[in-house]
């Protein structure tokens, strides 16, 4: 090993560690008084990369005053392969403390449904707790001077944050990002400058606000639910991190709503309201106009600004119903509103949107607009750009964001090739088909719509693919592909000549009993439909995720599939079997039973066309409920294995929860 001993306010020369392309704000370590230590292998190649998530300083002290050296996803580096390594996770176990982190979170969440009343108890509302949770950590104070940009809406929340973090960072800023869920690690929440934040900084932090909350709740104010917990999480990492560090905070709310935790926020820089539709009817209501009137709560809370009502806030083309809610709000209370029109294509100059989906420019355009009126809000439009005329042309840096803002989980493609060999530049043939999986967590209506036509043109795309699994064919060198741990390739730039193979589009469903299957399955299928894309067979898993348990990308995956209830997974068979066999109304029956399955389905379910059937006869050709999502990845696996004309097109969606356990075993 070699020990690399740095002094802090020394630039990095990046030829050390082969990169070139780091800008001079990510060679510097700005560090006061410490000394930055390294451990590094005395030689890297692109595999030991690809394990190693980031290089870590090592210091003595509360993790205060100095920074960790990492290896942003975003900034891609090039090895003398040219082959670019992203999204680097790290192979080891669990420490146990940051285990009995996990347990101890869990202990935080409630057992009270969606819709029920809140069974928190206390003598409180919810932002009033919030405001007392703010006190005792000593951040109330501080949240101004975050400078944050909040976003609400139904759709498009996520990636509408994940861009605005990406443009403000590359145009020089040191930012925070708070959005939600996570996926498979409760860090990926939390980012600072593009990085989910390293485990013992998380373990400094939880620890921190556990403690000091712990030591002041009371029977009127007991500890915080954990979203709100998680909430004031974010707030102690970023306003902590603020010193040399986070410029902005971007923040995306929870289930949103006036009685939102993030609207404890009092004093945002500037606000976004995305898409509105219909999702959390539960809690929201079951009209698009209650949805905007809870979605408005942003707006409301800036009338509580003293001597500011002109915060700006912006939104995207809505249907009329929402907008004219939103409208007469902001009226009501003197906000500034207006409408962000989606991104115009010919604006990129050639480049793409990182993010896949027409709608993903609706998200775009808004974020541009929150960017540009962060930028003014702050004084920072004229620092950076000089020139305020070129309104029309989206500067360099918000290009850059644009095209590499990364989300997981959301018009995600991951190539599953197990077979590939990080360490040889030749990789053999084998008989092997292709699995490819398409993941998007859409479970609401619009976002199914979305879904389903990023799909069908992604399948359209990979039709005479450039890129297919390695197994598939040999090669001399690996050129301009995205490489993941585990030999994950994302996306291949050059064409390589393979053998034809039979595409077969395959769904792999589930979503919680609170959604609607009976108007997500159909806006699904006819969508993709609609576009000539046709399923050939369903599955339907239940998913990994226990919801009285936070995990971790290295908690253990439970395996044991005896006695596991899959009534609600034979409802959504039965259901998807009348869809495609043309019942004019289908509906979900909840009160069929069938006995329990433990065994899969024999593989040539997936080589056969499906033959004629009746649901109503018990008989189904179409799909299959699978006893566990392990084994539905592993028979996956076989299918492709056993067949190398095959390739299967897997559109995983219908919850987030079902998108992060396949990419946590997908990962291992």
């Amino acid at each position: 090993m070699l020990l690399m001993l740095v002094p802090t306010n020394t630039a990095i020369k990046c030829g050390v560690f082969g990169v070139s392309n780091f800008s001079k704000r990510d060679r510097q370590f700005s560090i006061r008084t410490t000394w930055s230590f390294s451990c590094l292998p005395a030689s890297l190649d692109a595999c030991d990369l690809a394990r190693n998530s980031e290089l870590q300083s090592i210091t003595s002290g509360r993790n205060k005053g100095f920074r960790y050296m990492k290896m942003s996803s975003q900034v891609l580096e090039k090895t003398d392969n040219n082959v670019v390594i992203e999204d680097y996770q790290p192979d080891l176990a669990l420490s146990s403390s940051y285990e009995n982190a996990m347990e101890t979170l869990s202990t935080l969440i409630t057992r009270q449904k969606r819709g029920e009343p809140s069974n928190i108890g206390g003598t409180y509302g919810k932002l009033e707790r919030m405001s007392m949770y703010l006190k005792i950590l000593g951040l109330e104070e501080h949240l101004v001077k975050l400078k944050i940009i909040h976003v609400a809406g139904t759709k498009g929340k996520g990636s509408t944050c994940t861009f605005c973090e990406a443009i403000l960072r590359e145009c020089g800023f040191r930012t925070g990002l708070f959005t939600s869920p996570h996926l498979v690690d409760v860090r990926e929440r939390f980012r600072v400058d593009g990085l989910e934040i390293t485990e013992d900084k998380f373990l400094h932090y939880f620890w921190d606000c556990w403690n000091l909350l712990k030591e002041n709740v009371t029977d009127a104010l007991p500890m915080p639910p954990l979203f709100q917990f998680l909430t004031v999480l974010a707030f102690k990492i970023f306003v902590c991190e603020q010193v040399g560090y986070v410029d902005v905070a971007v923040i995306e709310v929870g289930l949103g709503g006036i009685r939102d935790s993030t609207n404890v926020i009092k004093e945002p820089a500037v606000c976004g309201i995305t898409s509105l539709g219909m999702d959390h009817m539960e809690v929201l209501g079951n009209t698009l106009s209650k949805i905007a009137l809870h979605k408005a709560g942003i707006l409301k809370l800036m009338s509580f600004l003293l001597l500011k009502p002109e915060i700006p806030a912006f939104t995207v083309p809505q249907l009329s119903e929402a907008m004219d809610v939103l409208q007469e709000r902001a009226i009501e209370l003197s906000v500034p509103f207006k409408v962000a029109d989606p991104l115009d294509d010919e604006k990129l100059k050639g480049l793409k949107l990182s993010l896949s989906g027409d709608h993903q420019f609706i998200n775009a355009g808004l974020a541009v607009s929150l960017c540009k009126s962060w930028l003014r809000r702050t004084g920072n439009w004229e620092k950076i750009f000089h020139n305020d005329s070129e309104v029309s042309d989206l500067p360099d840096a918000f290009l850059r964001g644009l095209s590499t803002a990364h989300i997981s989980g959301r018009a995600q493609i991951v190539h599953d090739i197990s077979s590939m060999s990080c360490f040889s530049s030749e990789v053999t043939e084998s008989s092997s088909g292709d699995l490819i999986f398409y993941l998007d967590g859409a479970h609401s209506p619009e976002s199914m719509e979305a879904c389903a036509q990023w799909f069908s043109s992604a399948v359209k795309e990979n039709k005479n693919p450039s890129l297919s699994p390695a197994s598939t064919f040999s090669f001399s060198k690996i050129r301009n592909m995205e490489v993941q741990r585990n030999g994950y390739i994302r996306q291949e730039k050059e064409e390589i000549k393979q053998p034809n193979k039979i595409s077969k589009q395959i769904l792999l469903f589930n979503c919680m009993e609170v959604r609607d299957p009976q108007v997500l399955l159909p806006r699904l299928v006819r969508t993709c439909a609609s576009s000539g894309t046709h399923f050939s067979k369903a599955l339907f898993v239940p998913s990994i995720s226990t919801y009285n348990k936070v995990t971790s990308r290295s908690s253990a995956i439970p395996l044991d599939i005896s006695g596991k209830d899959l009534s609600w997974q034979f409802s959504l068979q039965r259901l998807w079997e009348r869809i495609i066999h043309g019942a004019a109304d289908p509906v979900l029956d909840k009160s069929f039973q069938m006995d329990g399955v433990e065994t899969l389905p024999p593989r040539e379910l997936l080589y056969e066309d499906a033959s004629p059937c009746s649901p109503a006869d018990k008989c189904v050709a179409c799909s299959a409920v699978m006893p566990s999502l392990p084994l539905t990845i592993k028979w996956l696996r076989d299918c492709v294995k056993e067949n190398p004309s095959l390739r299967l097109q897997v559109l995983v969606t219908g919850s987030l929860h079902l998108v992060g356990d396949v990419l946590k075993l997908l990962k291992r």
